[in-house]
């Protein structure tokens, strides 16, 4: 009741929750469309989560909302720009996939590049599945272990199974290069990474 009433009244937050409450179920019947409504009444007025939920709601075209990839990504790029991680990823993948938008690898890596500067794990993996595939950069394999293994400092699954399977294809040097490209990465907070690997820093 509290939430309607503020969110009836433009509270960004108020409309947002609302919109959650929606999707969930909780204390309302669940209405995706209804929540549609709240989220972009939300996401009109700037709320970052709100716009990355929208993305997510026509991206997907769950629950009786229309998909459509141009909205989704018109979302995205708005919660993107302003330092959104989880958006900033899903718009690298419709880069990536050309999905609402023109298939274009530099942009889908800026957008991987800085959802991984803030530690987004995923993001992580698909700048080192680019440099194992060559998409947008060159073939690399000892930058792609560097990210795969970052990665997996945080737990990522993917990422830990990936680098069991991956060390069998490096020679030794190239693990050590690697393993301190991460080190250099994780203290520089993920900045500037891919040139990690400087004469000075190798052990070749």
């Amino acid at each position: 009741r509290w939430y309607r009433l503020a969110a009836e009244q433009g509270f960004a937050q108020a409309q947002y929750n609302l919109g959650v409450m929606y999707v969930k179920g909780q204390g309302v019947p669940k209405d995706y469309k209804e929540a549609e409504r709240w989220y972009r009444l939300a996401a009109e007025q700037g709320y970052i989560q709100a716009q990355y939920l929208l993305g997510m709601l026509y991206e997907t075209g769950d629950e009786g909302i229309p998909q459509d990839d141009l909205e989704a990504v018109k979302w995205y790029q708005s919660a993107a720009e302003q330092d959104h991680p989880q958006a900033q990823y899903n718009l690298g993948l419709m880069y990536k996939k050309g999905q609402g938008v023109t298939q274009d690898y530099q942009k889908a890596l800026k957008w991987f590049r800085l959802s991984a500067e803030q530690a987004y794990p995923p993001a992580q993996v698909m700048l080192g599945t680019a440099y194992i595939l060559g998409e947008g950069v060159k073939v690399d394999p000892v930058i792609a272990y560097m990210w795969f293994n970052i990665a997996s400092k945080y737990g990522y699954e993917i990422a830990i199974k990936t680098i069991d399977e991956f060390q069998e294809y490096l020679t030794i040097i190239q693990l050590r290069n690697a393993q301190t490209m991460t080190k250099i990465c994780m203290r520089n907070n993920f900045k500037d990474c891919d040139q990690s690997i400087k004469p000075e820093f190798s052990i070749a």
